[in-house]
């Protein structure tokens, strides 16, 4: 059966890739609306991008209020910038909330109804050119055709999908990263990681996605604890950078499942961002999977060098002590020492586990789950 494969237009990677991009995103508009936060503008990465846009007369306006993951009402504000600047196209700097808003606001940009008319369907609605510049390793927002935006009245994150949504051009630059935090460099990393091995041991993946899946696998085990421990390592934030680049293809074309369907709900109603929700679940969820996909797990083992045995169990059983090893080594908190109330969870059980199927990630894993078994997964988490 033939398999499609999706990726950008067109990439631009490695050191000073930002300074070679002008004549590249000359050609995508005429006035941009940048969309980031605050903290690109006091670390100035925001400024280096102006620069460009300067030196090749792109017109631009500066959209800096994604503040958080982003919500509707973030994206009815940028959409209002937008339209007010009288802009043609998108440019995005930062982490994986700022490229979110930017692809929601490219769909709304034209549209006169709400992003949640979205949820649930493919979006097929011509967008501007969006240009997309990760400033973290880990979202891999740059190459997918998703976006996750919070509704605010129903608590939900909306997981809206649409090869509309892949970014005309990605930009990726590992010295944006080298200002990234000890915290932000792990959960970013381990949230590339989550994508990577989700989208290996998919129901959807392809032997494309997987070759991407394998390759993030392997760099990500070698280089991120190298970037946590000395963040000064331009190899290691290079090695990170491509990784994440990799996880995002690989999991565009053969999707997420179990880990990100139950983390959804809990940053909806905890507000535990997203990379940091991803990590806390990957014991629980990834135990849970191995036991429906041991060849592919095992296959992850040999691929990173924790085990050379033959045996799919003993290698799948030696995968997951290395990643429990690394989770540990970089410090991920569990539930409780976040501060999550742990009689305020369990009260929403239900609903996140219900929240959680409905957003059909968990029904790509290859083990079958239910929302019974997700209930019981959300109560193991007290337990690690």
């Amino acid at each position: 059966m033939a398999r499609e494969f999706i990726i950008n237009n067109d990439l631009l990677i490695g050191e000073n890739a930002l300074l070679e991009s002008g004549d590249k995103i000359q050609n995508l508009g005429h006035k941009a609306l940048i969309v980031t936060d605050k903290i690109m503008l006091q670390l100035g990465n925001c400024a280096k991008l102006t620069a460009i846009l300067d030196s090749h007369q792109v017109a631009y306006e500066i959209f800096s209020d994604i503040n958080g993951e982003p919500t509707d009402a973030m994206i009815t504000a940028g959409v209002g910038a937008y339209q007010n600047a009288g802009c043609d196209f998108l440019i995005s700097i930062g982490g994986g909330s700022p490229i979110d808003a930017m692809k929601a606001i490219g769909v709304m940009a034209n549209y006169s109804g709400h992003i949640s008319d979205f949820n649930g369907r493919i979006i097929d609605i011509a967008v501007p050119n969006t240009v997309a510049i990760p400033t973290t390793a880990g979202t891999g927002s740059e190459t997918t055709q998703f976006t996750i935006i919070t509704d605010e009245k129903t608590q939900i994150k909306m997981l809206l999908k649409g090869r509309a949504l892949v970014p005309t051009l990605a930009i990726v630059d590992p010295s944006f990263t080298m200002t990234a935090p000890k915290s932000v460099t792990a959960a970013t990393g381990i949230d590339a990681l989550c994508h990577a091995v989700e989208a290996y041991t998919s129901r959807r993946a392809q032997p494309m996605s997987d070759t991407f899946a394998l390759s993030a696998i392997t760099r990500i085990f070698n280089n991120i604890e190298l970037a946590y421990n000395q963040p000064n390592n331009v190899a290691a934030r290079t090695q990170m950078a491509i990784a994440s680049l990799e996880a995002g293809i690989a999991f565009n074309n053969a999707s997420v499942t179990l880990i990100h369907g139950m983390s959804r709900p809990i940053g909806a109603l905890f507000h535990v961002p997203h990379g940091i929700s991803n990590a806390m679940l990957m014991r629980v969820c990834l135990s849970y999977a191995s036991v429906g996909a041991p060849a592919r797990f095992a296959a992850i083992a040999r691929a990173i060098g924790a085990t050379d045995s033959a045996d799919d169990d003993v290698a799948s059983t030696a995968f997951l002590s290395k990643l429990n090893t690394l989770l540990a080594n970089l410090n991920i908190p569990t539930l409780e020492v976040y501060g999550i109330n742990k009689t305020e969870f369990f009260a929403q059980i239900d609903k996140m586990a219900h929240d959680a199927i409905s957003s059909g990630s968990p029904g790509n894993t290859i083990r079958a789950i239910s929302t019974a078994d997700v209930v019981q997964l959300y109560n193991q988490l007290w337990m690690v």
